[in-house]
């Protein structure tokens, strides 16, 4: 069998060779589908400049949705629309204090993603 035809995508890729050992250890690797789906749409999430902003005020301090308003410049029904993607997608969470609701990054994880996003676009 020629190579071409034990590996259809040599040909159309342009590869002379396929490093099949390293193919097969990280096909191993490799999360199921459905795990790398929930991650593209987890970052999706992040892809929104107003959910960024949100989730940078977040970053620096505790805040309700009319500070959020505020400090963005935007409509405290944006502001809340945005919080319900972030808490769906878990990454702000909420306390009561009498009639107002506050909000903050969920874990640590939230703040070392939006930190090392931070140094990143900065180095």
């Amino acid at each position: 069998m020629s190579e071409s035809a034990a590996y259809p995508e040599v040909e159309r890729c342009g590869f002379l060779y396929v490093h099949e050992d390293t193919v097969q250890k990280v096909m191993s690797l490799m999360p199921p589908d459905e795990t790398l789906y929930d991650l593209a749409e987890l970052f999706k999430v992040f892809g929104d400049s107003t959910r960024i902003r949100i989730l940078y005020a977040l970053f620096e301090a505790e805040l309700c949705v009319c500070d959020i308003a505020q400090l963005l410049g935007l409509s405290q029904t944006a502001v809340s629309h945005q919080l319900r993607v972030l808490k769906n997608s878990k990454l702000v969470k909420f306390r009561r204090e009498g009639k107002t609701v506050f909000y903050s990054l969920a874990d640590d994880h939230v703040r070392r993603i939006i930190g090392q996003g931070m140094e990143h676009i900065e180095e």
